[in-house]
Formats: C-alpha cells, sequence, structure tokens
C-alpha cells in the first residue's frame, strides 16, 4: 500500500447510508466529521445530521462494532462546518442522487480541501464523469466512485469506478484500502448504468417479476425457489423488494432502461402492471408496512401474508410443494445441487432453467460493455447480493455447452441468446469460464481468448484451489493441509460447521 494515511474522513450526507458508512470508519479507527444540510426550522442547526446518526446507532443489526466507537464522529452543517474538510484526507459524497445538486457541492468542496485529498462519490448510479464536470485538475485527479452496499458494515461489496482523470494510484490505493482496511471485496468497474451489481442484480429481479407472472407462480413459491436452496440469502427475492424497498428498486430498473436504450434485453427493466400499482398504491415493503409481504397484527402471532399479484389482496402463505426442491436439499455441495435444480421435470426445473438462462445471456453481453473480466461479476454479485456462486460460476456448475444449447433450443425471445465469444470458446476447446491449475485459479479472459490467473490480494490463500498434494490427513469431515513454512491448516466441512468426534480428530492430528 502506497504511503497515503487516511486518519480523519468527511462524510457529505447523513442520510442511510452516510451514517452508516460514517460509523464503519469509525469502526477502523478514522476520525469522522459527518456533515449535512440545516433544518428548514428551530434553533438547533444540527439536527437533521444528529437525529440520523442518533437513528443509525439504534438500528439493528448495529452499524458500529462498539457503541464507544461514536465518539469519533464529530457532526456539523455544510453551512457552519465544510471548511473544516480542509484537515480531512478523504471526503465521501453521499447526497440525494440529483447531479445538479451533487456539482453544486462539490464545487464548494474543490475550492476547501486541500491539494491531493480524495473525493469519493457514493452514487449508485450517476455517471461519475459527469459528477465531476467543472472540477479542477487536482479534484479529478483524486476523484472516482465509491459505491459502497447497505449495510456497509456486512455487504461486503465496494464498488470502484474511475472517471476518465482518476490518477491509476488512486485507485490502486483504494482497492488495496478497501480490502485490508475496510475489509471490503473491492471491483473495479466501468462508468455505465448502475455498475456491476446494480445493472446484474436488478436484472435478475425484474427478470424474476416478468416471469412469475409468465408462469403463474405464487410470491411465495419464487421465494422458495430463489433464498438458500440456490445458495442464496433467505430474504430471496421478494422479500429483498420489500427490504431494499420498491422504490428504490424502481428507480433504478428505470434508470437502466432509460440510460441503456441498446441493453438486448431492456424491456425486462419495464415495470410489469403489478409493480406499477403497488408503486401507485405506496405499497413500498418494509418503510410502509406493505408491499410483497404483509404482517397482519390483528392475528394473535401476526400472522406474514403474501400478496397475490393478480387480484393485490394478501392472503395466507401455503408451503410450495416441487420434488425438484425435495431432491436438492438433500445435497450439500453447491454445484451438485444446481445441476439437480436445473435438470428438474417439474415446474421448479422449468422455472430454473428459464431463468438462468435468461441471467446467462445477459451477463456474457455486459462484457466487456460493464467490465472486461468476467470474474469481476461473479465477485460483484457474492460480496453485493450475497451470491454464494457468481452467474459465471453457476453457469459453469449447470455446464457451459449444456446449458447453451438448451438455451437455443428453448425458442426464448428477442435478446436472449448468449454473446459470441461463448460459442469461440467452446469451439476453441475451452469448456468452462474457470478452472484450476497449479493450484492457482484461472478465468477465461475474452480478450486475449486464453485463461489468465484470477487476482488476489498479496498474502492471500484459497484452500480449494491449493493441489492435493498439499493434504497431509484428512477424514470426512475435516482436512489437515501444509500451507509451507512449517504451517499446517486444519479445516472443516461438517453440518453447520459443527465440531465433532471426527473435526477434534483432525485438531489433535494437527
Amino acid at each position: 500500500m502506497s504511503k497515503r494515511n487516511i486518519s480523519k474522513v468527511a462524510v457529505l450526507g447523513s442520510g442511510v447510508m452516510g451514517s452508516r458508512i460514517a460509523c464503519h470508519f469509525a469502526n477502523i479507527g478514522a476520525e469522522v466529521l459527518l456533515l449535512d444540510i440545516l433544518p428548514k426550522e428551530g434553533s438547533d442547526r444540527n439536527k437533521i445530521v444528529n437525529d440520523a446518526l442518533a437513528a443509525a446507532l439504534k438500528s439493528n443489526p448495529s452499524p458500529i462494532y462498539d457503541k464507544r466507537f461514536a465518539k469519533r464522529i464529530k457532526t456539523g452543517n455544510f453551512d457552519d462546518d465544510l471548511s473544516k474538510i480542509k484537515d480531512c484526507d478523504w471526503v465521501i459524497e453521499v447526497i440525494i442522487e440529483r447531479l445538479d445538486i451533487k456539482q453544486q457541492l462539490l464545487e464548494k468542496v474543490d475550492k476547501l480541501r486541500k491539494p491531493g485529498t480524495l473525493i469519493t462519490t457514493n452514487t449508485s448510479g450517476i455517471p461519475i464523469h459527469a459528477i465531476a464536470e467543472g472540477r479542477s485538475d487536482d479534484f479529478k485527479k483524486h476523484f472516482c466512485g465509491t459505491h459502497f452496499f447497505n449495510p456497509p458494515r456486512y455487504l461486503p461489496l465496494l464498488e470502484l469506478i474511475p472517471g476518465p482523470d482518476t490518477d491509476p494510484a488512486v485507485l490502486s490505493f483504494l482497492e488495496e484500502y478497501g480490502s485490508r482496511i475496510l475489509g471490503k471485496v473491492t471491483v473495479l468497474c466501468k462508468d455505465t448504468p448502475a455498475f456491476i451489481a446494480n445493472r446484474v442484480g436488478v436484472f435478475g429481479i425484474m427478470g424474476l417479476f416478468h416471469l412469475v407472472e409468465e408462469m403463474g407462480l405464487t410470491v411465495e413459491e419464487v421465494d422458495r425457489l430463489t433464498g438458500p436452496v440456490l445458495g442464496r440469502p433467505k430474504s430471496a427475492t421478494f422479500r429483498t423488494a420489500d427490504v431494499v424497498g420498491l422504490d428504490t428498486l424502481v428507480h433504478v430498473a428505470k434508470g437502466v432502461q432509460a440510460n441503456c436504450p441498446n441493453d438486448e434485453q431492456n424491456a425486462t427493466f419495464a415495470l410489469p402492471g403489478y409493480l406499477q400499482q403497488m408503486v401507485e398504491k405506496n405499497m413500498l415493503g418494509s418503510k410502509t408496512g406493505k408491499g410483497f409481504f404483509f404482517k397482519d397484527r390483528s392475528t394473535p402471532k401476526g400472522d406474514i401474508l403474501q400478496l397475490d399479484l393478480k387480484t393485490l389482496e394478501y392472503k395466507p402463505q401455503v408451503k410450495p410443494k416441487f420434488a425438484t426442491l425435495d431432491a436438492a436439499r438433500k445435497e450439500d455441495d453447491l454445484k451438485k445441487r444446481m445441476t439437480i435444480l436445473y435438470t428438474g421435470s417439474d415446474k421448479a426445473g422449468e422455472f430454473y432453467r428459464k431463468s438462468f438462462h435468461g441471467l446467462f445471456a445477459y451477463v456474457s453481453h455486459r462484457i466487456p460493455e460493464i467490465t472486461d473480466a468476467l470474474y469481476k461479476i461473479d465477485d460483484a454479485m457474492r460480496a453485493g447480493f450475497g451470491w454464494e456462486m457468481g452467474p459465471f460460476e453457476l453457469w459453469d456448475a449447470v455446464g457451459v455447452e449444456k446449458a447453451l444449447k438448451d438455451l437455443r433450443d428453448s425458442g426464448s425471445g428477442a435478446g436472449m441468446t448468449a454473446a459470441k465469444w461463448v460459442d469461440e470458446m467452446l469451439a476453441a476447446g475451452h469448456s468452462s469460464f474457470y478452472k484450476v491449475e497449479g493450484g492457482k485459479r484461472l478465468y477465461y479472459d475474452i480478450a486475449s481468448k486464453s485463461y489468465k490467473p484470477v487476482p488476489r490480494a498479496e498474502g492471500t490463500i484459497v484452500l480449494g484451489e491449493l493441489p492435493e498434494s498439499s493434504i497431509v490427513w484428512k477424514n470426512s469431515q475435516a482436512v489437515v493441509r501444509d500451507l509451507g513454512d512449517g504451517i499446517l491448516c486444519v479445516s472443516w466441512n461438517s453440518k453447520m460447521n459443527t465440531i465433532g468426534a471426527e473435526v477434534i480428530q483432525g485438531l489433535n492430528k494437527a
């Protein structure tokens, strides 16, 4: 890491993201200056920022490791305290998603900051180059996007988005600082609408919103199909939408549809009728108390009801029954489970094939548009959306050639075809997007048409990528590996990582 020191950070904007980003920097020991606008009335000029920070500290899960760390955060307002940024090493803008307002604030920041200060924006979709227009050369050199995912303490993704004038040394520093100090999975993105994770993730959600209508599935059925059994969070699809907020989701979807007219799946980002009606009725999810699910507090146990997408009325949940799900749940190995889901002969199997095909086709066309390297899409989806497998890893699991043939045979609609480079890869004798050779994980590089090592932070060891010869002892639940330099590593794969006789045997052996 370069010698740049980050001891004091200014966070401009104390909303949900700003206050929690401030807490995360306090977690790592930095002094934080958290600023926001003046209230429209009242004598307390810091009421907005103080109330926001107090709400963040009371939230669950907590954004801060220890309540005592909150003392590291000092609050203020833009009118009285913006000049204090001259003492900060990094200024992060986290205000409303309006280009004009961001530019107005950053114009002031440009005049007050000391040369060399890092300036970044947490925008989730406004072009980085547009935000930096009109700023000084030194500002542009030290400016880029740093898109944290909410909640910052718990979701590890940090997307880095350079502008046309960003100094490569700044990006290099932020990549390493994000990984080593902030504990993030840092993914370098191109300056395209919604960047990587939201572009792919919101496409996936919107695709399912349309597929549920096409297949006549219920809200609960889709959440059962797209949760832990698929290696994804328990909140799955519709519950995740409720938590995020339908207004937020719709904002991103509309932004992609408007700003990506040449996207072959542009129509997927259009709102289905029921979703449009929900927004109009203010059924936005958890923030309004009603969304795809509703907690009926009039019942003794506070029953959770699901939304009937045809009538927009709530009804009791009925546990779905799919033979494919029953079979998949018996398999602990995620790759083998994906094959079971993909090849299922019932309605669930049909659902997985349709949703997988749409996802596979879409991500293949996003290269080189949003990134040049396919592993970055997988990294972003695992770290930002909590997927255990990224799209290309999932495609590998079910078989690249098989899925490509199935996609063609399915006669899917316009845009539902894979990019030509996938055919070229297979024609050249490369059957997968990833492979392990010599203890290193390699990915298929589209530009060079060859495999390259997946970059790792210095000192990183991935056990699954070590050669078989590194294993010195194992049983059904524990493995002892020789890492070199006289170091042994014990790992175990017991159910729920419980420590039983075989795990203890492995520890004793080591």
